[in-house]
């Protein structure tokens, strides 16, 4: 079986949580090694700061506390993502406002917008799918005119970039994943990227259940205390161990993936007849992605489901990806969708995601293309 998604496991994982065991004797969050891995993503992003955190999702919790969301207040996303998207702002008493994808990037309409805010709106989150950056100068220059803040979930978005700058640092937050489906991987797990340097503080302290123990550690107070609200959001050092041997390898793990990217790209781009009946990844010029996923689009839904248990049939495991949101139960009690729903249903129902790892052969993927291809041949 060719399966859609294995764990990375570049070399040193083991080793380096052997040690966080026997030599740190260190197994909480914020030790050595979740101290590297919160440097390489500042030295990589620019941020002004970086922390690990147990989730993206908890990651998108602290950005809500950060940007002060409130009971009534509105938050403005796509509907296409992940319902921890939406979660983190629902948990603050937010109503989601749903926007309309773009049909070539699978990202939020950056022209829809504007026309979804209100009087009560506090927050735009853009998603980053497949690693391919939204319209961020626009986004960013929206909420700029209406003094909104702006969360970018980049969960799909480590090493990649909008205009030379790195997914998650451009707007006031960026949230990423470290889920054992991304590129870099620690089970579970994410990080907080903040951009203003006066924030760090408050972000600390949330992350610390509330106290102020990170500047107890610092040896700038004699002891800490409870001093606003948070939660529980550091992973263990066991996690971070195992993370961190993977941002050590980013280069070799990024190049595998985008080895495997190009490949499927070339075969099934030069191909008559998926040319002429499947959708490929569409990258903008502005855009620099990181091989995260690479997925085709069938016809509609019927095709995609044929399509499916074809390659099933043939040891390969392919998937689609998100019910929207505001079809869901929870997103008709807790949204609304802004407009009209032009390509987010339409489009979610004929993505399909194709395998994508470290563990993926060249010849896999030869493999998966050919069949795809077989399948439109007598189809």
């Amino acid at each position: 079986m060719i399966n859609f998604n294995e764990p990375t496991l570049s070399g040193k994982e083991l080793e380096y949580i052997t040690d966080a065991v026997t030599v740190e004797h260190k197994l909480c969050g914020d030790g050595k090694y979740t101290h590297k891995c919160n440097q390489w993503i500042e030295e990589q992003t620019g941020a002004a700061k970086a922390m690990l955190t147990t989730s993206c999702t908890h990651a998108l919790e602290i950005a809500a506390l950060l940007c002060d969301i409130r009971e009534g207040d509105e938050v403005i996303m796509p509907s296409y993502t992940f319902c921890s998207t939406a979660d983190a702002f629902v948990l603050r008493g937010a109503k989601i406002v749903f926007v309309d994808i773009r049909p070539d990037t699978m990202n939020i309409d950056e022209n829809l917008i504007e026309e979804a805010i209100t009087e009560k709106t506090k927050a735009i989150v853009p998603v980053h799918y497949a690693g391919v950056g939204c319209e961020m100068d626009k986004i960013m220059d929206i909420a700029k005119r209406h003094g909104l803040k702006v969360v970018e979930d980049a969960a799909q978005g480590v090493s990649a970039s909008y205009k030379g700058k790195a997914l998650g640092s451009i707007g006031d937050y960026g949230c990423f994943s470290f889920h054992e489906t991304k590129n870099y991987c620690m089970g579970e797990g994410g990080a907080i990227l903040l951009r203003d340097p006066d924030k760090i503080e408050e972000a600390e302290i949330i992350r610390e259940k509330g106290t102020n123990r990170s500047k107890f550690f610092r040896g700038q107070i004699d002891k800490y205390t409870w001093v606003d609200k948070g939660s529980s959001y550091l992973p263990s050092e066991l996690n971070a161990a195992y993370l961190w041997a993977q941002l050590e390898a980013c280069e070799a793990i990024f190049n595998d993936r985008m080895s495997k990217w190009m490949l499927y790209n070339e075969i099934l781009g030069s191909s008559d007849v998926i040319r002429e009946r499947v959708g490929l990844p569409y990258i903008p010029e502005e855009c620099k992605h990181n091989a995260h996923m690479f997925y085709i689009k069938t016809k509609d839904l019927e095709e995609r489901t044929n399509l499916i248990r074809h390659l099933r049939e043939n040891g390969i495991n392919a998937v689609f990806h998100y019910v929207p949101l505001h079809s869901a139960g929870a997103g008709i009690k807790y949204g609304r969708f802004s407009g009209e729903d032009k390509y987010t249903t339409k489009e979610s129902e004929r993505l399909l995601r194709l395998p994508l790892h470290y563990n993926l052969s060249l010849e896999d993927v030869e493999k998966v293309c050919e069949k795809i291809i077989s399948f439109y041949k007598v189809n």
